[in-house]
């Protein structure tokens, strides 16, 4: 039997705050200064969704740690410049928290000092504050289960009563692997068919999220 949905886990980049554009632009143009020429394809496929730590090892095993070192300690730079300049929220995005009255957290790939500028810039930290999960606090990052499933213990609620909202492959993958029904949002970066697999309702206006709850 499925549980009544008590608990609605938000990513943060790309399903929150529209910063995936922001950071895909970014490691494209490091990766062409740097000696790891990529496409925004490829950096779709190979980095978003995923913790800086996992992206920190693809660089170094592809170009040295020096490198790696150079291009993490470059991208929170010209990542933070390019919020400061002009980051909103994903479109829909304030409606939806508007239309949803059950609990909710955020579970990111991201690092609580980078959550702390992207949602404060866009004035939706304080909607979250003190329910905000970084993948720094678990073992394993995105597609493993750990973020999700530290997230619905902080919480207090069973992963079987928990949907997860995400716009990556590793994030829907996450959600599975913790025994979460997903929500995937293709209108960002990611395909829609990159986000489809079992357990999860793929969407594309952020809107309709409150009503597609509902129906769980």
């Amino acid at each position: 039997m499925i549980k009544p949905v008590e608990l609605v886990i938000f990513d943060c980049d790309g399903v929150l705050v529209d910063s995936e554009r922001i950071a895909a632009r970014v490691q494209v143009t490091l990766g062409a200064e740097l000696g790891w020429p990529l496409t925004e394809e490829e950096v779709i496929g190979r980095f978003i969704g995923r913790s800086s730590a996992s992206i920190r090892e693809q660089i170094s095993a592809r170009l040295g740690e020096k490198t790696a070192a150079l291009w993490s300690a470059r991208f929170e730079q010209l990542h933070r410049e390019a919020v400061d300049d002009g980051l909103a929220p994903v479109e829909g995005l304030p409606e939806a928290l508007d239309a949803i009255t059950l609990p909710t957290c955020v579970a990111s790939s991201g690092s609580h000092d980078k959550m702390r500028h992207t949602l404060g810039r866009t004035g939706l930290y304080e909607r979250f504050v003190g329910r905000i999960y970084s993948a720094a606090e678990v073992a394993r990052g995105k597609p493993a289960p750990d973020l999700f499933l530290y997230a619905a213990r902080q919480m207090g609620v069973d992963p079987a009563a928990c949907v997860v909202v995400e716009d990556s492959e590793p994030g829907v993958r996450a959600a599975r692997a913790a025994g979460m029904r997903a929500f995937g949002y293709a209108g960002g970066l990611t395909p829609a068919e990159r986000l489809e697999g079992p357990g999860t309702t793929v969407f594309h206006d952020m809107r309709t999220l409150p009503s597609l709850i509902a129906e769980q």
